[in-house]
């Protein structure tokens, strides 16, 4: 049985289902020329302006929710790379370039709204003096009010970002239907991509010692198990096993059996409407 085939011959009978497929498989792959252009921000002007002079509203909000994602997150790691002693000098490359592609992301989003003649989106305390480019840390208390030692213990800190990323990831794919027939959807799925890995290159580090939780990482999420249970709020739904009416554990395995429940649930990404990410996120920002 030919995987690749399988995925073409999805892709030509349902494009929505194929599009859903969870873009975290490609945390085992490569960087590829494609997801590495997600990590840089683009040459906009009047191209731009023409290429999108007709985009709906519907395509700005969605960048511009994106683009609150990417400040909320790249804050979050610039704010941990610069803490001394949080993470282990081997892992300190990874998050470094981890901070450099939700900066990129930010840049793109930024200067593709701003070509597109709207006004892109700024995180509360912008202006502050510690501003700068996209980091805005007098916006965010990423210890929820002292509840958790964010920047004071590496295994809560890898907790936070990957529910972070698995919250982000989600939040995209609710975004992904604003962005159908737009010239923009290659490059959020782009961006889409590179977050996957994010989450898989976390979730990997997270298997080692000292880390501990109540589920054994995957580079995916597993039904709907979080890192820890205060968590759970942010994997609701994603022990979802129906796609298209389709029950996936009905379906047979290529061993013959049937598709189990942990398989089904991991092979999609739920997403989350913007109402619920922002709820979920809402604790993390300073008025």
């Amino acid at each position: 049985m030919n995987f690749n085939n399988i995925l073409k011959d999805i892709e030509k009978a349902d494009p929505e289902v194929y599009e859903r497929l969870s873009p975290r498989r490609k945390v085992l792959s490569s960087f590829g020329t494609k997801v590495a252009l997600a990590a840089l921000p683009l040459a906009l002007g009047s191209l731009f302006k023409k290429a999108y002079g007709k985009t709906t509203t519907a395509v700005t909000d969605a960048l511009n929710f994106a683009l609150e994602l990417e400040y909320f997150e790249y804050t979050f790691y610039r704010t941990a790379n610069n803490t001394g002693g949080l993470i282990p000098a081997g892992n300190l490359p990874g998050f470094k370039t981890i901070e450099a592609h939700e900066k990129a992301h930010a840049a793109f989003l930024a200067n593709t709204l701003t070509a597109m003649g709207a006004t892109p989106f700024t995180p509360n305390h912008y202006s502050d003096p510690t501003t700068n480019g996209f980091y805005v840390p007098a916006a965010y208390d990423f210890t929820k009010g002292g509840t958790y030692q964010t920047f004071d213990d590496y295994p809560t800190f890898l907790i936070l970002a990957s529910v972070f990323e698995d919250t982000g990831i989600r939040a995209y794919n609710g975004q992904v239907p604003n962005f159908v027939g737009s010239q923009l959807f290659t490059q959020v799925q782009q961006i889409l991509a590179t977050e996957g890995r994010h989450a898989g290159f976390i979730r990997l580090i997270r298997r080692l010692p000292p880390i501990s939780g109540i589920e054994i990482p995957a580079p995916w999420i597993n039904n709907n198990i979080p890192p820890i249970l205060a968590f759970q709020p942010n994997y609701l739904g994603e022990n979802n096993t129906v796609q298209k009416d389709v029950s996936i554990t009905s379906l047979e395995g290529v061993d013959g059996n049937m598709i189990p429940e942990l398989s089904a649930t991991a092979a999609f990404d739920e997403p989350l409407d913007k109402t619920n990410v922002n709820a979920l996120l809402a604790p993390y920002k300073l008025p």
